[in-house]
């Protein structure tokens, strides 16, 4: 890694003077400061400090009480800027963006639920097995644009049926898709290619495959990116798992290989059952013996299960297909050096890190103990009879990943307990909260 001084001499000589230290908080929002170029040697010493309650406050800004948290005196957790992560942000001159690690105060020792360190772990774990993981996100948003008489405030960007797959002004009057396609090649995310998607106002870029860690901080940025840009053109992105009631909604799924030490894809296996090793076939049973527990970092609100459903593309059940869309796991049909496993049952609001690091966790399960995984679906992938169903709401995800002792064994302890009791309090505030919904079926009748 350069030396910070020459890091400094090299972004003044390129008219850089301000570095953006971002980090993740547990639900995946960016956080992070502004730091003067000069003033960076200082703050690689001595770190940024923030309040731990960015990792316990709500998304309206309430701090939920967290062992650790409150009930410490709200202490600081340290932020050390990562150089190797520096890039120019195309759409704001004069500045760099770097991630940050999160460390306990005056200690070396990683903060336990920094979202990066919990990744962290799962590999190091994975790699006691001689493999490291390999992930390729992919990702859907909607764009929307102001329009004072909806009850959101909000419309969708170039709404109009049937814009399925499409590319160019037809879905995408504004161009859209292009600006912001060269954008985030611009700033190192690696982007191969966009679309609109099916639903009006909606859009995926893919990410290319790379290390675990780097796919999710890659697919971190991605999101952050997309809103940023867009907030500045008086547009909002939203990631939200289903935010229309007559659209569907949007996804985040992941491609998972594993590789040895040669780099060879240790999933392809052709003399095997369909051409996959045993390690794969481990690692689907592991995903799927875990899936309801990973259901909680995966469709980590309660808007979440509304996106669920028969005939929906997202998953309902506990399942694994090959080159099969209705199922939880599709195995694509490629093999060889392709050769991986495209979990589809995240959705784009899920945090990217806590993502990977279950799946890895999961797969790293299955791998160790050896799992057997159930037979794959044939045909129609929404039949209950065939499967067991993924649990049906955010609560009852949460129970079953408070149940999960070996995931939460792999994830870290002090990581569970804050994502359990932070999420919990999220499902009581809904549950206390008089909606639209109820005001219109209720009110004028009873």
């Amino acid at each position: 890694m350069e030396d910070v001084h020459e890091v400094v001499q090299r972004l003044t000589a390129e008219g850089i003077d301000v570095v953006r230290v971002a980090f993740p908080d547990l639900i995946g929002v960016d956080r992070g400061r502004d730091v003067l170029v000069e003033r960076l040697p200082l703050v690689m010493g001595h770190g940024l400090a923030f309040c731990r309650a960015v990792y316990h406050t709500s998304p309206q800004g309430d701090v939920v009480e967290v062992a650790g948290g409150l009930d410490a005196g709200l202490p600081d957790i340290r932020v050390r800027p990562d150089l190797s992560t520096l890039a120019a942000i195309p759409w704001e001159p004069g500045v760099a963006q770097c991630l940050g690690d999160a460390y306990e105060p005056d200690t070396d020792a990683a903060c336990a639920e920094a979202p990066r360190e919990v990744l962290r772990r799962a590999v190091g774990r994975l790699g006691e097995l001689g493999v490291a993981p390999v992930a390729g996100p992919e990702l859907e948003y909607y764009v929307c644009e102001p329009d004072p008489g909806s009850p959101t405030g909000w419309k969708r960007h170039g709404d109009a049926p049937g814009n399925v797959y499409t590319a160019g002004r037809k879905g995408d009057p504004e161009g859209h898709l292009l600006r912001y396609l060269r954008y985030l090649r611009d700033f190192g995310l690696g982007v191969t290619m966009g679309n609109h998607e099916f639903c009006g106002g909606q859009f995926e870029i893919n990410l290319d495959h790379s290390a675990a860690l780097d796919a999710a901080d890659r697919a971190f940025r991605f999101k952050s990116a997309i809103q940023e840009i867009t907030r500045s053109e008086g547009r909002l992105a939203t990631f939200m798992a289903k935010p229309f009631n007559d659209e569907g909604g949007s996804g985040f799924h992941v491609h998972l290989s594993c590789l040895d030490d040669a780099g060879t894809n240790v999933f392809d296996g052709p003399s095997e059952p369909h051409g996959l090793s045993e390690p794969a076939h481990h690692a689907i049973a592991g995903i799927t013996a875990h899936a309801p527990a990973l259901t909680a970092l995966f469709n980590p609100t309660v808007n979440s299960y509304k996106r669920f459903g028969p005939d929906t593309l997202a998953p309902w059940l506990i399942d694994w297909g090959l080159d099969n869309r209705s199922a939880m796991l599709r195995v694509p049909p490629e093999r060889g050096a392709a050769t991986r496993l495209e979990v589809r049952l995240g959705d784009a609001g899920a945090n990217p890190y806590l993502i990977v690091a279950g799946l890895v966790a999961a797969a790293y399960l299955g791998m160790r103990d050896k799992l057997t995984a159930p037979p794959p679906l044939e045909g129609y992938g929404y039949d209950p009879a065939t499967a067991a169903r993924l649990p049906a709401d955010l609560g009852a995800a949460l129970d079953a990943f408070a149940a999960d002792a070996a995931l939460i064994d792999v994830l870290g302890a002090r990581f569970a307990a804050s994502f359990l009791a932070y999420k919990r309090d999220e499902v009581a505030r809904f549950q206390r909260y008089v909606t639209d919904w109820e005001f219109r079926e209720y009110a004028y009748h009873l």
